[in-house]
């Protein structure tokens, strides 16, 4: 490693050292999600001007763009919220719908696309949009494993989200956690909708959430409804054991309760 590259992972050292030093009283304070379970974990909501990482499997990554799609209306107020995504991205998973976004009751106006062709270019592209203090939040979607999201590249976007009060949000779709300066991680699944009466033909999206990593709190594993009028997230009491609200089959009039059992025995 050269004398300038050594000088420079030096100061980005120091530089984070302080950061952490400082524990939560360095952030720009905190963002309720809505869910009050996950909000009293998270100390508040979540740490704006901070990085922060979702995880999903390659067929879950639809739910996982809706929940960090949530998560950055939150934090973003009424300021734009830049999404990066590698093209890549786009090949697995397709392009973000602007109806869809519409449904979940968010505003397309609001958001800005940049198209990078690969890692690199979507994690430059990414630190030279945390510097801007006007937008909201800005999100890095990236497909699959790379090298070259390591604890340095971590550490220039959480220094450069901490500057600008701009909160990083990562996307990590098909790819195991490595170490970093996040502040939080979180896995994603969907779940099912609880059930809704026959004139709804549609459920309110749920969500399975874990928060695996909290740089200064517990963690958690809670299921999320993201309530597209309120732009928030809720609890289904549904999953947690909750009986089933709608009517179901009456027991037969015509037979027995419970079923006759027959023994057969083979034929010597």
């Amino acid at each position: 490693m050269s004398g300038a590259h050594t000088r420079t992972l030096a100061g980005l050292r120091d530089d984070i050292a302080r950061i952490e030093a400082n524990g939560p009283s360095g952030m720009l304070g905190r963002t309720a999600l809505g869910h009050a379970e996950a909000d009293a974990v998270l100390q508040g909501g979540l740490a704006r001007g901070a990085l922060h990482e979702v995880f999903a499997e390659g067929r879950h990554s639809a739910a996982a763009a809706g929940f960090i799609a949530g998560l950055a209306h939150r934090v973003s107020a009424d300021r734009p919220l830049l999404w990066v995504r590698q093209d890549f991205a786009a090949v697995e998973c397709g392009a973000l719908s602007m109806s869809g976004w519409r449904e979940l009751g968010l505003d397309p106006r609001r958001l800005v696309m940049v198209h990078a062709p690969d890692v690199e270019s979507a994690l430059r592209t990414t630190a030279d949009a945390l510097a801007c203090d006007a937008l909201g939040a800005v999100v890095m979607e990236i497909w699959g494993e790379t090298r070259l999201l390591d604890l340095v590249a971590s550490r220039r976007l959480t220094l450069a989200a901490r500057a600008s009060g701009v909160t990083a949000l990562l996307l990590r779709v098909a790819a195991a956690p490595l170490s970093s300066t996040a502040e939080t991680r979180w896995t994603v699944r969907p779940a099912r909708s609880p059930p809704r009466p026959e004139w709804q033909a549609w459920g309110a999206p749920v969500l399975e959430t874990q928060l695996v990593r909290n740089r200064h709190g517990l963690t958690g594993h809670w299921f999320m409804e993201w309530k597209c009028d309120e732009c928030l997230f809720r609890d289904v009491s549904f999953h947690r054991g909750a009986t089933h609200p709608q009517s179901v089959a009456a027991a037969p009039a015509d037979r027995p309760d419970h079923p006759r059992v027959v023994a057969l025995s083979r034929a010597g």
